[in-house]
């Protein structure tokens, strides 16, 4: 057992009520679906964005159902409820570990720091796609997992948004990007934080390249079977290209 594992053990059993903390307050704040409230406030509470197109409560819905302004505004919203829950999650973690060993251990608390953006990152995810405040129907956490992956590893982020961008560029189908995405968060993860973290002596555990790389592979599961339909319908040649509602 390396260091950063250890000390992981060491913390649960005396920090564990933080731990739920971290989870509960980024569900809450994932729970905060934009593409339901905009699409309300932009049909004066006459439609659910649920009950439109594909029933998707996310960006690719609203902007083919409801238009390109909500669509933007949905997507924005949906990056930052992520990105202040990551923020969240790892400021409490930096109280935790300052609180614990002081400033000692410069890299070890940056691990431990990162777990909680993780942390709070999955349940902010959560939470999107199963918001406590809209009977539990909500979006596929494309745009949260992405605002994930900027806030906890900008080198990630980039593989996956170029990873995104050639996929759509060539087809069009923004569903078929996202899965492609969501299938490679774990390999990216594990090559950003094996290659460029651990190999290169600065100071990084192997235990913690292992669980950014379970904790990047059930975000990109999660994700991806939130596309099960979409899926269905790339393998029958039905899946439709993106097309906004003007």
């Amino acid at each position: 057992m390396d260091a950063y594992l250890n000390e992981i053990l060491t913390l649960l059993p005396a920090y564990w009520w933080l731990f739920l903390i971290v989870a509960a307050v980024a569900y809450l704040l994932g729970s905060v679906n934009p593409a339901v409230i905009v699409t309300r406030i932009a049909t004066k509470g006459k439609k659910d964005i649920r009950d439109m197109g594909s029933g998707n409560a996310g960006f690719t819905n609203v902007l083919r159902s409801v238009g390109k302004i909500p669509a933007i505004i949905t997507i924005v919203c949906d990056a930052l409820k992520c990105v202040i829950a990551v923020l969240l999650g790892g400021l409490l973690f930096t109280l935790m570990v300052n609180h614990h060993y002081g400033d000692q251990q410069a890299a070890l608390s940056a691990q431990v720091v990162n777990l909680g953006k993780y942390i709070a990152g999955i349940f902010c995810i959560i939470g999107h796609s199963y918001p406590l405040y809209f009977h539990f129907k909500g979006g596929k956490g494309v745009v949260s997992s992405a605002a994930l992956m900027l806030t906890e590893d900008w080198r990630v982020f980039l593989m996956i948004l170029g990873t995104f961008l050639i996929v759509f560029l060539i087809s069009k189908i923004i569903s078929l990007g996202s899965i492609t995405g969501a299938v490679l968060y774990g390999p990216y993860t594990f090559l950003a934080t094996f290659v460029f973290d651990y190999l290169n002596g600065s100071g990084y555990y192997l235990s913690y390249v292992v669980l950014s790389t379970v904790a990047a592979l059930i975000i990109g599961v999660f994700v991806t079977v939130k596309h099960k339909e979409n899926i269905g319908r790339l393998l029958r040649g039905e899946e439709k290209k993106i097309k906004a509602k003007k």
